[in-house]
């Protein structure tokens, strides 16, 4: 049992006991007490002072008194002025440290069959053009979402909704076509979302030539932009494809498997996946009849040219486009349609977008939409919106190629991990296969951390130098101070020391080591605070907060060379715990810990 429940307990009999008077649960206040002044948990008396009829010093000093005669876990009090410190008895600390070993999944809720179901949306890559920094960003926050979501004890689905229609798609076919002569990823030695990506960025550029002559003829930019060759024929190539044109089917078919296969290798070394995958060429369809559903129950309006309208003035917003007046769909029609889609699929509780800020006003209107056509979680779906990743030389534009690619992003940080750690000596006695795994798991773990560390909802800068350090809030540090711990355990182990505390003898605790415990017994709660505000933040700041506090303790105390036995293995349990503790909140982030380093 928490000691701030037992702490709780024991205040509602003394005020019983002492007032008469029985008390809610949220009228005890039991918090941390603050590092200038002596305690480990301090309660916050105001609330009994009526029922007391005592000054708040006086009350303080019964119910501390209480409290030291009829709870083992206070060992001694001091007041200052309203609030009641407790110096907590080393055996409650024994004992909670006992119940942290015991527990594999500490701090996490297991999902029953009755747990709600979440399904949480992330990713959403368009297949003309391969997966960049901002996808990084998006997949990584997503995945961490989703193991957060489940240690609340939620049953959750990891779907993806992949961009695979519509006129950007068209214009990579198009460039292809025209400038491709039948090149391939076998031929090019490519893989197959770059190589699509390379001819996303051919036909801007050309297609930017003929508007610039266009101008010089005279005409007006905007109509230059839409009169221009390209954009006719890809336009008109949307339509064939609307069509069920054979031949353009089946080369959108073609250029799509060939980016399927770049985007699983990318997935793969990010270490993301999905239940579920949907398509917006299976979506846009079932979205377009919801849409002529809600035309014929009034929902909707049509105007003069055809085109299908939501009126949301109502809600304090404009006239929302749903369908064109040529019939085809744009974005909120897809995500109607992916919406019936999954509601058919799975009896979802809650829906989590993971989608980019840009997208706040999108998600408000679907939200309302969703409500409109009878989605019971409509109106409380989740926009996950977070902020745009920016580099030290400004914003990325895929058309002009100008983005940081994910895999070369990828390349790029397990090579430094490997430069750095084969600089600071840390490879000298293993095999090449080694040193790759650890360059590999410390790469990754520091462009992850770097990226989840940040509250969500800013803009970051991304600077890749600054996320390989072995000291300061990075995940090298963090996995750092784990394989250190799994080192201490394994010499520990060799010479036939253990880690128990159940025959130890121990009658004091410094304050270091009260500190470990305390802040391990704050993981459950930082896990639940995490889920209730959908941040992978809390977590990174909640492991980087204990391994420092581990090391300031490693720095004062000898763990294997402990003054007796017992302290000795107390100190090892303690360790291995921090080590458990670290492994299971980096796991939340998506981030491994190597057992060495």
């Amino acid at each position: 049992m928490k000691i701030e429940n037992m702490i709780a307990d024991a205040v509602k009999q003394a005020v019983k006991s002492l007032y008469g008077q029985e008390v809610p649960d949220k009228m005890v206040q039991v918090q941390k007490t603050r590092s200038e002044f002596e305690g480990n948990l301090t309660l916050v008396v105001f609330p009994f002072v009526k029922m007391a009829r005592k000054s708040p010093e006086q009350t303080a000093q019964e119910l501390g008194s209480y409290l030291v005669e009829n709870c083992e876990a206070v060992e001694r009090f001091n007041v200052v002025k309203g609030f009641l410190n407790m110096v907590i008895a080393p055996a409650a600390w024994l004992s909670l440290l006992a119940d942290i070993d015991a527990d594999e999944h500490y701090g996490m809720k297991q999902a029953t069959d009755d747990s709600p179901l979440v399904m949480i949306e992330y990713s959403s890559p368009n297949t003309n053009k391969p997966l960049h920094l901002g996808h990084v960003r998006n997949n990584l926050l997503g995945w961490s979402l989703a193991q957060i979501m489940q240690a609340n004890g939620n049953r959750v689905v990891k779907t993806n909704i992949v961009n695979d229609r519509g006129i950007h798609i068209c214009k990579s076919m198009l460039a292809w076509l025209k400038w491709g002569n039948g090149e391939t990823p076998e031929s090019s030695g490519k893989k197959g979302d770059h190589l699509i990506g390379d001819y996303y960025v051919a036909f801007d550029k050309h297609y930017r030539e003929e508007v610039k002559e266009l101008v010089a003829k005279g005409m007006d930019e905007e109509q230059a932009k839409q009169e221009a060759p390209l954009i006719k024929e890809a336009h008109d190539m949307l339509v064939k494809w609307e069509q069920n044109d054979p031949e353009v089917r089946a080369l959108w078919e073609k250029m799509n498997a060939w980016v399927y296969a770049g985007f699983d290798e990318t997935y793969k070394k990010l270490g993301v996946s999905f239940d579920k995958i949907y398509y917006e060429s299976q979506t846009y369809l079932k979205g377009k009849a919801k849409v002529e559903e809600g035309l014929e129950k009034g929902l909707f309006f049509r105007k003069e040219d055809n085109s299908v309208w939501a009126d949301l003035t109502n809600e304090g917003l404009d006239q929302k486009l749903l369908l064109r007046s040529d019939g085809t769909s744009v974005y909120m029609t897809q995500d109607i349609g992916t919406a019936e889609m999954r509601f058919h699929d799975y009896p979802i509780d809650k829906m989590i977008y993971v989608v980019g800020n840009e997208q706040n006003y999108h998600f408000q209107v679907l939200s309302i939409l969703l409500d409109r056509l009878g989605f019971k979680w409509g109106k409380e779906l989740v926009h996950f919106s977070y902020g745009m990743v920016e580099l030290p030389n400004g914003k990325m534009k895929s058309r002009e190629g100008t983005v940081v690619d994910a895999d070369d992003l990828m390349d790029l940080m397990v090579a430094d991990a490997k430069k750095t750690s084969e600089e600071l000596g840390k490879f000298d006695d293993m095999t090449e296969e080694e040193r790759n795994e650890i360059a590999r798991i410390v790469g990754m773990g520091a462009l992850k951390y770097f990226i989840l560390k940040v509250d969500a909802r800013k803009n970051m800068l991304f600077n890749p130098e600054e996320s390989i350090d072995f000291n300061g809030n990075t995940g090298p540090f963090i996995q750092y101070t784990y394989a250190r711990i799994r080192s201490i355990l394994r010499k520990a182990a060799a010479a036939g020391s253990t880690s128990q505390t159940s025959s130890t003898g121990l009658t004091s605790l410094s304050g270091k080591e009260i500190d470990l415990i305390q802040k391990m017994s704050e993981f459950g709660a930082a896990v639940e605070q995490a889920g209730k505000d959908y941040s992978p933040s809390g977590i990174a700041n909640y492991c980087y907060e204990l391994t420092k506090q581990f090391n300031q303790f490693y720095h004062d105390y000898s763990i294997l060379g402990a003054d007796t036995e017992e302290e000795k293995a107390f100190r090892l349990m303690l360790a291995k715990n921090v080590a458990k503790t670290i492994k299971n909140g980096m796991s939340l982030l998506g981030i491994e810990v190597p057992e060495r380093m």
